[in-house]
């Protein structure tokens, strides 16, 4: 059968591989609008999905807000790009709850996360359940999220804020998307293996896990636009982002490694694990022989990593981003955080302050910041789901088994119909309740940020936290300045990391006693 249908995927090929690369390489000083889908002969709409490769959730908003928040994609016959995209609320429901069954990540999302493959992001079913549970019962040990606060504090004030006031003492601009990468690296490896990486300190060691990890999420982004077969075939041909892939792969797995014999040592120097029971989440999933498999296991380790560094990593940028532009929205967050610090300055007036994520757990008006950014820049933009057997969704439009459901994250927040007509503005007012001492409710089909139904996200709480005790720390004793003339813009990757970091000085903020 494959080699049969060789001479379109090769023909395919030949059109994606320059493609991409000439996209790879764009430049934000290209202002040009998205291309609308066109319904060419035999290529279908494939030639529009390639033309924004490199803009596809700016593609997608542009489209779902012309067609009422759905439209359907076809490719090339006999390529099985049968594609609904949606951000419509309703839809979502049905989609991640009310049905979500029907609706299951499937085997092409394992194939395509591959290095992920029998991980909780890739699994659908019985197996999917077993891990939550088990996840869920780690996650939830008061041990271990007390270990995991206090990792998060003190690495925010030994590492990250002795690294801010080097850069500000010496007026040396830095790319903090990198520093917010490599604090999210540290903390997500430490409650996994109890070992610190120790990425995040002055003489910046290499990252090379953290960059295969980035290769991971754009090759994939890669995977979901073209057809299955053609980046199949170039994986067998051993060509174009395949290679790169192939090479990241290999890195991960040597980290895996690495990280698993540095526990071994630390274990051993404390006297016989004792000290390792219960406080780091390998701990549960050693004694587990459902998990013994290297691969399952390389799956597990490697979706925490990246689950834990890249979601949190990503939106702490875009939040820095967002507050750079908007010193009124930095004043109203220090006023809130004003009750607590004012104690601290008392008490050593000298001292950098430094938030407890117990004090800043009831910040309203902080968590409405926190919630506004995952609004506009989702950190994974975007989700793919499978179709099990023909159904109607909410919308009236009907999908058919086989197909596949993209749902954008990053359209959803800009719609107009969803969010008014101030859609596209950085408000975190619109989380708040008419006094502004509570949060509003809104339902997870409509703030997708953390998933919803079944599949919600189990370390939302620890997510939050950790953003909360690095933003109310950075802001308290710094003020943020956006390095001028920057071209902002995401990467062509599933998560919504900016493609040419971001460039800022920091100036120490005088403190009146």
């Amino acid at each position: 059968m494959f080699s049969q249908e060789l001479p379109i995927y090769t023909a395919l090929l030949l059109l994606v591989l320059p493609l991409y690369y000439l996209y790879s390489k764009a430049s934000c000083k290209s202002k040009n609008p998205a291309v609308l889908p066109t319904n060419w002969p035999i290529l279908r709409m494939f030639p529009s999905f390639v033309a924004n490769f490199h803009k596809m959730n700016d593609y997608f908003t542009l489209v779902l807000a012309r067609s009422g928040h759905n439209f359907r994609v076809h490719g090339p016959p006999g390529t099985g790009m049968r594609f609904f995209v949606t951000c419509d609320p309703a839809n979502i429901r049905h989609i991640f709850t009310t049905n979500y069954t029907n609706f299951p990540k499937g085997a092409e999302f394992a194939a395509i996360f591959d290095i992920m493959s029998g991980g909780i992001f890739t699994i659908d079913g019985e197996p999917a359940c077993r891990q939550r549970t088990k996840i869920k019962s780690v996650l939830s040990n008061p041990q271990l999220v007390a270990r995991i606060e206090g990792w998060s504090r003190d690495k925010v004030e030994n590492n990250l804020l002795l690294l801010f006031t080097h850069m500000a003492r010496t007026s040396t601009s830095f790319n903090m998307q990198e520093l917010m990468s490599r604090l999210m690296f540290d903390l997500a490896a430490m409650p996994l293996f109890g070992v610190d990486p120790g990425l995040l300190s002055l003489d910046m060691p290499p990252m090379e896990a953290a960059v295969a990890m980035d290769t991971v999420m754009e090759v994939a982004y890669f995977r979901v636009v073209v057809p299955a077969s053609c980046w199949k075939l170039m994986r067998r041909l051993n060509i174009g982002p395949e290679r790169k892939l192939k090479a990241a792969h290999k890195v991960l797995r040597g980290f895996v490694m690495e990280m698993m014999e540095r526990r071994k040592i630390d274990t051993s120097s404390v006297g016989n694990g004792k000290q390792h029971e219960g406080v780091d989440i390998m701990s549960s999933f050693l004694d587990d022989p459902y998990y013994t498999d290297d691969d399952m296991f390389n799956a597990l380790t490697i979706s925490y990593m990246i689950a834990a560094r890249d979601t949190v990593g990503t939106a702490l940028t875009w939040i820095f981003y967002n507050l750079s532009q908007n010193p009124n929205i930095v004043s109203i967050i220090r006023n809130e955080l004003s009750p607590i610090a004012s104690c601290k300055v008392a008490a050593h007036p000298d001292a950098m302050v430094i938030f407890e994520p117990d004090e800043t757990k009831s910040l309203v008006y902080l968590r409405a910041v926190l919630y506004e950014t995952l609004r506009l820049y989702p950190p994974a933009p975007l989700e793919r789901k499978m179709v099990v057997t023909n159904d109607i969704l909410p919308s009236g439009h009907e999908v058919h088994a086989g197909d596949t459901i993209l749902i954008s994250l990053h359209s959803m927040g800009r719609m107009e119909g969803i969010w008014g007509k101030d859609c596209l503005n950085y408000n975190p007012d619109r989380w708040l309740s008419e006094d502004g001492n509570k949060l509003r409710y809104v339902p997870s089909h409509k703030f997708l940020a953390f998933n919803s139904g079944p599949r919600m996200c189990l370390g939302k709480d620890i997510a939050v936290m950790q953003m909360k005790t690095v933003i109310a720390s950075t802001l308290w004793n710094f003020d943020v300045e956006l390095m001028k003339g920057q071209c902002i813009e995401p990467k062509s990757s599933c998560i919504l990391e900016m493609k040419n970091g971001l460039i800022v000085k920091l100036k120490k903020r005088e403190m009146l006693h």
